[in-house]
Formats: structure tokens, C-alpha cells, sequence
């Protein structure tokens, strides 16, 4: 609900209320509740704190440097989920090239921490207070007076590599204390990440991680790239995310030319974002037995994950649907064969997925390393900002698909699998139940398609736009925030950050290990299957 000079949602007042903010608000045009507005610094302090205090969280924190335009400067944005949508905050920086501090969050939002420090690296703008604050991006890749993402760095930080320091670990001492570096180059081949371990024995005291390593200068490439082309870059900043982020992104590109996308390829984005999520969950499984000591688990979710994945292919024309969410709708119409494919392959999937859920419930063994395991509390949950189908299994209700539902979702009545042990058993258990109710919404939307065009054009406006998009994808919200310059500088992409809600639940998985035994690392950290490459860009 928008009101005169400010919005109200739903009894959370933030720069959503500017009768206490004093804060002036645009409504972003999206298809969910999108706020916008500037604030100075004590509106930005009171702002987290009514959030925080009355049940919202943070969604992301980012930074941008505008000085080119008349009044700009450095800036530095938040989002914040609250009840009726998400509001979108922005704090310019006075200072020019050498900006002001600004009010830390992480004191109040755990998870600010980190991508504070990311600004700091790409930007060189800083949170006063803040007491971590190591550098996190930049391993020496780049020299510490170097910042990325500014708008006169254009290259020269690739030209010498800063210094290559000892990263400051947090130690812990004590008898029979010592330390096991795990990576950052692992035996397979997923992606590098460090994780130092304090044990005491196989007793894990504390874990703590060192990420970064696949960046990639992802946000500065946007700034690089035609406008109507963004999706593709998106889509390839977790490839196992590629639907989810290229909608968020056409999501955000379609609220700022306020494109209307035809019914036909909404319901065809979230046939896809749903064939996304049982493709991830149905590997995770398999993962999750061979971890557990059963291969046999692997095998038969890997195969069924491979049939999955073809037809995929056979209707859309790439495994992982890559480029096939495009600005104003959709690339691949899905057609009647292919249709009467899908809902055969839902009907056989089903069956084979209670049979094997059967067989993990009953394996006594794998119960025993599922059962307590990595657990998260409830409460611990919440006040770390855990996320996703994470944040589900240890009892927390945050699914957008149901909360702040978009088309087709609005429609759908998505049945949200929530669990609250918390623990590995937990997260499997969410994901089984997650698995059922996507085959049930791929039928739904299969036999609700409506026709009509599956795409329309977007038109770039004349002047400054913003849009925001937010998709529930299968490890949880994906955020993206896009500003878009007019025609005097050429339509460029001004600014576009994609956020990944493993910013939020890699610092939860260091508290998740904590009291269980080394062996049991890679079994806990499977079960939440985080991005390494959608975090560091």
C-alpha cells in the first residue's frame, strides 16, 4: 500500500514510514513491492534497527560510485525484506574520491559483515565500527589502493598484483588445540574455498572460512555490457542458478521500462525455475548418500537427475535452460509433445523419488549420520539471517514463492516444506518434500499454459531507471538490483549486483560444525550445497 510521500507495509515501519524516517520513497513498477529511497546516516541506523526490531532482515548490501552524475557520489544500498515487500535503501557518501564512512549493520545483521567488507575491496567505501575488517575479495589480486568497480578503474588493477599477506585467522589456543587447513584447492572438482578447522581431536571447536577465490569481476563486466543483454551474464553467475538469476534480472530490468511480460512466458519461467529446483535437489540427494556412505543413493538420484536433464534439453534446448529467460518473456515456447513428455516424466520421477525416500528413512546407518548432525537451531537461524531451503529446515517460514508471491506463484498456492530439527536429515527431508510439490506446480502450470506470445520488447526509457527483481530459487533468494542510465550515456548499465543467499548461510555453516567431528565436515556442508562462484564476483 503506497501513500502520500512514503509506503506502509504492514505495520513494519522503515524508510517504508517517512512520518519517522523523513524518507521520500519511490514504488519501484515490479511485480512485488519494491520500495526505493534515499536516506542520510541516522535514518540509515534507524532503519536497521526498526527492521531488526520488528522481524525483518536484510536481503543484501551493496555499494555504487556515481560520481558522474550532477549530484553524485559514492553510494551505499541496502535491501531489506519486510511484510509487504522489500525496501531498497540508499545512503550517498560526502567525501569524493576518499568517501565518509558509513553506519556499520553487521552488529545488528550478522551477515552485513562480509559484504561490507566486499564493498570495501571493490569500492573502497567503509563501515565505521565494524569489527571485522579484514580484506575479503581481494587476495592480493590487485593492489589494496586499487578498487574495481570504481569509475576510473579501468583495468590498471589487473596491471600489478598487490602484496600476498598471511590471511589474520582467528586462533584458538587451549590444550590439545590445533589447527587443519582444508583447501583452498580441493581433490574434486568443485570450486576453491579455505576452511581452517580448530579441533580438539576430531572435535570441531571452531571453523572458519577464507572464500574469494573464483572472483571474477563479474558486477564491473555489467557495466560493459548492452542493457538488454544483462540476462546472459546473470545467468551464467552460478550455473546451477541460471533460471533464477536471469529472472531476477529480466525482473529487474522489466521494472525499470515497465514491460509487461505476456502470461504465456510467466508461466513458462517458473515451469522452468521448478525444473531447476528438482534437478539440484535430486543431485543433492544422491550427494548426500554417497557422503552418508551410500553409493547406492548417488547412483539412482544421479540417474534419475540425468533423464531429468535431458528433457530439459529435448524442450528447451540446453540441459540447465541457460538463455532461455529473456527481457519481455521467454526464448523457448514449450510445445504439446514436449508438454505430454514432462508430465509423463513428473508421473515417473514421483515414483521413483517415494521409493528411494523410502529406503533412505529406512537405512539405519544413513539415519545415523543424518540424524543431529550439523544442526541449526531455530533461533540461531534467525538471528544469522539463514536463508533458503536452509533456513526452512530449521524452522523458518521465508519461502517468496509464499510470501510475497509473484505470477504465476499468486495463483499457484505453493504448500511451503518447513522442517525443525535443523539438522543434515532436516535439509533432506526439505528437499524430498520440495521435490513432490515441484512436480505437482510443473503439472499445474503445464496444463494452465495459456496461449499467447511468449515474448514482448522491452523499451529502454529516456531518462535514469532502477528496477529490482527477487526469485526464490532453489538455495533461496536471489537478488538483483539494476540501474540503468538514460539516453544521454548511451542506455549503459549504470550499476547491476547480483546477490546470492549464500552470502547469507556460508557464515551459518562455521556455527553448524561446531561440535560435531571433522569426518562429518563434508556431509554438513553438502547438505547446504552453497555457491562459491554466485558469492564472489
Amino acid at each position: 500500500m503506497v501513500r502520500a510521500g512514503g509506503a506502509h507495509a504492514g505495520g513494519l515501519t522503515v524508510a517504508i514510514g517517512v512520518r519517522d524516517l523523513d524518507v521520500d520513497l519511490q514504488r519501484l513498477a515490479a511485480p512485488l513491492p519494491v520500495w526505493r529511497g534515499s536516506v542520510g546516516p541516522d535514518a540509515w541506523r534507524a532503519a536497521a534497527r526498526t527492521v531488526s526490531d520488528r522481524g525483518g532482515r536484510l536481503v543484501a548490501l551493496w555499494g555504487s560510485d556515481r560520481r558522474d552524475d550532477p549530484a553524485g557520489a559514492f553510494v551505499v544500498s541496502v535491501a531489506y525484506a519486510v511484510d509487504d515487500g522489500l525496501a531498497w535503501l540508499e545512503l550517498p557518501l560526502s567525501g569524493g574520491a576518499r568517501p565518509e564512512p558509513y553506519p556499520d549493520l553487521s552488529s545488528l545483521f550478522p551477515g552485513a559483515g562480509r559484504m561490507q567488507r566486499a564493498a570495501a575491496d571493490l569500492l573502497g567505501i567503509v563501515a565505521a565500527g565494524a569489527k571485522d575488517c579484514r580484506p575479503w575479495l581481494n587476495h592480493g589480486a590487485w593492489p589494496v589502493e586499487r578498487h574495481p568497480l570504481r569509475l576510473d578503474d579501468h583495468g590498471q588493477a589487473r596491471d600489478a598484483a598487490g602484496p600476498t599477506a598471511d590471511y589474520a585467522f582467528v586462533r584458538v589456543e587451549g590444550d590439545g588445540v590445533h589447527e587443519i587447513p582444508v583447501g583452498p584447492v580441493h581433490a574434486g572438482i568443485i570450486e576453491p574455498g579455505h576452511f581452517r578447522f580448530a579441533v580438539v581431536g576430531e572435535k570441531v571447536l571452531r571453523l572458519e572460512q577464507r572464500l574469494g577465490y573464483t572472483h571474477k569481476g563479474t558486477e564491473k563486466r555489467f557495466t560493459q555490457w548492452p542493457a538488454l543483454d544483462a540476462h546472459r551474464l546473470a545467468g551464467r553467475v552460478s550455473g546451477d542458478s541460471t533460471v533464477a538469476y536471469a529472472w531476477a534480472c529480466c525482473m529487474a530490468l522489466e521494472s525499470a521500462t515497465d514491460c509487461a511480460v505476456p502470461q504465456r512466458a510467466i508461466g513458462l519461467r517458473a515451469l522452468m525455475l521448478e525444473r531447476e529446483r528438482v534437478a539440484n535437489h535430486l543431485g543433492d540427494l544422491g550427494a548426500l548418500g554417497n557422503d552418508a556412505g551410500l553409493a547406492f543413493g548417488l547412483a539412482q538420484y544421479s540417474r534419475l537427475r540425468e533423464d531429468w536433464l535431458r528433457l530439459s534439453r529435448e524442450a528447451f534446448g540446453h540441459r540447465l535452460m541457460m538463455d532461455c529467460v529473456v527481457p519481455g518473456g521467454v526464448a523457448r515456447d514449450v510445445g504439446a509433445a514436449s508438454a505430454d513428455a514432462m508430465l509423463r516424466q513428473c508421473d515417473a520421477i514421483e515414483r521413483e523419488v517415494r521409493t528411494l525416500r523410502a529406503i533412505y528413512e529406512e537405512h539405519a546407518g544413513l539415519q545415523d549420520r543424518f540424524i543431529g548432525t550439523g544442526r541449526v537451531s531455530t533461533e540461531l537461524a534467525a538471528r544469522l539471517g539463514l536463508t533458503g531451503l536452509a533456513a526452512r529446515a530449521s524452522g523458518l517460514a521465508r519461502d517468496l514463492r509464499c510470501d510475497h508471491p509473484a505470477a504465476p506463484y499468486d495463483r499457484l498456492e505453493v504448500r511451503m516444506a518447513i522442517h525443525r530439527n535443523g539438522d543434515v536429515g532436516a535439509r533432506a527431508a526439505v528437499r524430498l518434500e520440495e521435490i513432490f510439490e515441484s512436480l505437482r506446480l510443473i503439472r499445474e502450470l503445464l496444463q494452465s499454459l495459456r496461449a499467447g506470445d511468449t515474448r514482448a520488447v522491452p523499451v529502454l526509457p529516456a531518462g535514469p531507471a532502477a528496477g529490482a527483481g527477487w526469485v526464490e530459487g532453489w538455495r533461496g533468494e536471489i537478488f538483483v538490483a539494476l540501474e540503468l542510465g538514460g539516453a544521454a550515456q548511451g542506455h549503459r548499465i549504470q550499476r547491476c549486483h547480483c546477490h546470492d543467499p549464500s552470502w547469507h548461510n556460508w557464515p551459518v555453516l562455521e556455527h553448524a560444525v561446531i561440535g560435531n567431528i571433522v569426518p562429518d565436515f563434508p556431509l554438513i556442508n553438502k547438505s547446504f550445497n552453497l555457491s562459491y562462484s554466485g558469492h564472489d564476483l
